[in-house]
């Protein structure tokens, strides 16, 4: 009895161990739009299961039809930066719910931003697991914050390890820690 007792356990172990050895990150993303430019920036935040900030990331998009489109594009950004960081597991969190419903749906989009959805449904062979997850406005500060200076400057950004950590440390204000 002890010795199955023993096998249960270095199974549970191992299952344990297949899931820990799973990269997995959760990124937050926020566009923001100006109207009379018709561009928009995504701002995109990574965290680590542990709460620790691991990405920062902004992408300006121009000929940008709308702020529905400005959302489906900073999700789509949030895909693509998903499979630049290699992760086989991520969550995408955005505060556009319905971009998350579209998102989740396996049905055929026909909306006027359904190419940037089938784009972001094409990607998802890319992972073992892509969740898509409706969050607040106000648990996406970070995002919109990021969103909003990149637009302003105009500036498309990638920080990670050394850069975000002097990024990091030269801020005024401490990163939070993962709002999941």
């Amino acid at each position: 009895e002890g010795l199955k007792a023993l096998k249960n356990n270095e199974d549970i172990y191992r299952s344990y161990e297949v899931q820990e050895d799973i990269p997995r990150v959760r990124i937050l993303f926020y566009a923001v739009y100006d109207d009379k430019s018709f561009k928009s920036a995504s701002g995109l935040v990574g965290w680590d299961l542990r709460g620790n900030l691991t990405v920062l990331k902004t992408v300006i998009h121009s000929n940008v039809p709308s702020p529905f489109a400005a959302e489906a594009y900073a999700c789509l950004d949030g895909t693509k930066l998903g499979i630049l960081l290699r992760s086989n597991s991520v969550k995408l969190m955005g505060d556009s719910r319905t971009v998350i419903r579209k998102c989740q749906e396996t049905t055929t989009d026909k909306s006027a931003i359904e190419y940037i959805i089938r784009d972001i449904q094409s990607k998802k062979s890319d992972f073992q697991e892509l969740i898509f997850q409706y969050i607040h406005r106000s648990k996406n500060f970070d995002a919109y914050r990021l969103a909003k200076n990149a637009l302003e400057k105009g500036e498309t950004t990638y920080l990670r390890g050394e850069e975000l950590d002097r990024h990091t440390l030269a801020s005024v204000e401490i990163w939070p820690r993962n709002p999941d």
